[in-house]
């Protein structure tokens, strides 16, 4: 049997060293790991608020009027292709909409309280982000409506023309309002091309009803930052209006109710449309009642409260064809 001496102290010196040199750089792969797997929820999370999608109001009232477009192009039937496309856009292009409006806005937004927590405001999201994914959604959206006719492919590049110039308005008009609501009536003559391959007067009347739905809504909208947009000239209806709002708001939403009645003859609705329509038309009076209190808070509310007016109309549409009452 060979003998061994004892080993000699140093040699033990060198493995604990080695031993703990080992265990350190596991724990900096660790940690570095982590960090990055940090990072990236964050980027995440950052996107995901760019994007709105902790306030959905935005995809309610952009769904509204796209349902009641589809519905009324079906006759209560629309092809399944079709719905699950616009349905998808709607999200899609609500996002996209929305990164475009901040990186427009992202000189503005830090110095208006509701909006200057936007992460491009807050340094959060650069806007070369902000741009790379506003392209990323509407190749998305581009690959999701070439499923579609070549008629319906052919609108979508005026709806992203619509869309993409929207925020830049407010520097020029004191109509964004209207170009928005341009921007959110396009989804008919879109609906109907999809479903018929055509383009009938009775779309152009649903385009006019959804732009002066959306002016109103919108200019309660714009009344909340009023204040601050004089502050640092951006412009608005709500500004053009001024004390005069809640009138001319008034008869934005009689017109659209007449609009609405008129779009129940030309298509042959019946009593479940008239009754959403009524409905509707209450909860018009009760936003008037909101806004007469000269609350941002309360403007905010009425704002808000149209995503039950699209809804009672989308109601009324659906019930009409599902139960057939006339």
């Amino acid at each position: 049997m060979p003998k061994f001496g004892p080993i000699p102290l140093g040699f033990w010196r060198e493995a604990l060293a080695c031993s703990k040199t080992r265990s350190i750089c596991e724990a900096e792969r660790e940690i570095n790991k982590m960090m990055l797997i940090d990072k990236f929820k964050d980027r995440i999370i950052q996107y995901a608020l760019l994007m709105r999608f902790h306030r959905p109001i935005g995809i309610m009232l952009l769904s509204w009027p796209t349902l009641w477009s589809l519905w009324i192009a079906s006759e209560g039937n629309p092809q399944p292709l079709v719905a699950i496309v616009f349905l998808s856009g709607i999200v899609v292009m609500r996002s996209a909409g929305c990164i475009i409006n901040d990186f427009a806005d992202r000189k503005f937004d830090p110095h208006v309280e509701r909006t200057r927590s936007r992460p491009i405001a807050m340094g959060k999201v650069s806007p070369a982000e902000a741009l790379f994914l506003f392209v990323l959604l509407c190749a998305i959206a581009f690959g999701l409506v070439l499923m579609l006719n070549l008629l319906t492919i052919l609108l979508s590049f005026v709806a992203v023309v619509l869309a993409a110039s929207y925020p830049f308005m407010k520097r020029f008009t004191y109509l964004p309002q209207m170009h928005l609501g341009v921007a959110f009536g396009w989804a008919a003559p879109m609906a109907f091309a999809a479903q018929t391959n055509t383009i009938p007067p009775l779309a152009w009347l649903l385009t006019t009803v959804i732009v002066l739905w959306v002016v109103a809504h919108d200019t309660i909208y714009a009344m909340v930052d009023r204040p601050d947009d004089i502050r640092i000239g951006v412009k608005s209806t709500a500004i053009l209006f001024g004390d005069k709002d809640r009138i001319i708001i008034a008869g934005i939403q009689v017109a659209v109710i007449m609009v609405f009645l008129i779009i129940g003859q030309i298509a042959g609705l019946g009593a479940y449309y008239y009754l959403g329509i009524a409905v509707a038309a209450a909860l018009g009076l009760y936003q008037q009642r909101l806004m007469g209190t000269r609350q941002p808070q309360q403007y905010f509310r009425a704002f808000l409260n149209n995503n039950w007016f699209g809804a009672a109309i989308f109601a009324g549409i659906y019930l009409h064809y599902c139960c057939g009452l006339d």
